[in-house]
């Protein structure tokens, strides 16, 4: 053999098992074993499928708790499992079934994740924020403080004491019962549609910076005053992309089943669910 071609083929070999060498200690770094079950390695991405499977049902703790809990939960798994195995449970007549199961199962979230991941592209997603824009209608919003009371004659009293020139918010705060006094009674920003009919009719009347006389609602008498009015600010893109995101994700997935189902030659072997009969009105009862 040529001494040259002998070199080559060394540096080549050498070069090749560095590379790998390199590969997996870059794989080993992006995913690091984080425990090890009688030999069996639990790495980062097994907490990852594990925060997917049961993430939902842990309580609010600290991301070094949850972590440490999910770790624990895996090696629970790999023990169990294992025990199971010796016991040869996966040959019972029900393994194959639930194994087959959640295969399907799993192939299903995989293809409406990739499904959602293509179709929230940020020119749909841009698409979606201009037409939903476009379709909003002007609402004005009024920016108001109050002060809730028991009685009539307590909230004639408050307004008295504003009248000759007491400070509302700090008045909420002496003398309101709602939740809010400690601010004053500031309400913030709030459209009709939020409050109920009495105290929205009357907070919608007033101009800027007036007083109501007392009003009543199922919750007390109320003194409203009325800091600013304007029209509700249409929101920025950055502020809603979350919710653009996950409609337009949601939608796309729908779209997907309804189009596989549409292709798909269906035939159920049990009758579908009857829809219950609605009960007739009880006589002499008219509907509102």
């Amino acid at each position: 053999m040529d001494i040259r071609s002998s070199s080559l083929a060394f540096v080549l070999a050498a070069t090749l098992a560095a590379t790998g060498a390199l590969s997996a200690r870059a794989q080993n770094q992006a995913d690091p074993v984080l425990a090890s079950v009688d030999g069996v390695e639990i790495r980062q991405s097994d907490l990852a499928l594990a925060e997917a499977d049961i993430g939902a049902n842990l309580p609010p703790i600290t991301a070094e708790a949850r972590r440490d809990a999910l770790v624990s939960y895996l090696v629970d798994v790999t023990i169990l499992a294992k025990a199971a195995e010796v016991k040869k449970l996966a040959n019972g007549p029900d393994f194959a079934n639930r194994l087959a199961y959640a295969r399907k199962k799993v192939l299903m979230e995989a293809l409406l994740e990739q499904e959602s991941k293509n179709s929230a592209t940020e020119a749909e997603k841009r698409k979606l924020y201009d037409e939903s824009i476009k379709k909003l209608t002007p609402e004005q919003e009024v920016h108001a403080r109050h002060i809730l009371v028991e009685t009539e004659d307590k909230a004639k009293e408050v307004l008295g004491k504003l009248k000759a020139g007491g400070d509302f918010a700090a008045l909420a705060k002496e003398v309101s019962k709602d939740p809010g006094a400690s601010d004053g009674g500031d309400l913030g920003y709030f459209s009709k549609e939020q409050m109920v009919p009495e105290f929205a009719e009357a907070a919608f009347k007033l101009d800027k910076g007036k007083i109501s006389d007392p009003v009543k609602t199922q919750f007390g008498w109320h003194i409203i005053k009325v800091e600013d009015k304007r029209q509700r600010p249409v929101p920025t893109y950055d502020q809603v992309k979350d919710q653009i995101e996950a409609f337009v994700a949601r939608k796309a997935q729908a779209e997907l089943v309804v189009k596989l189902r549409e292709a798909a030659k269906i035939e159920r072997l049990t009758p579908k669910a009857e829809t219950p009969a609605q009960p007739a009105p009880a006589a002499g009862k008219q509907k509102k």
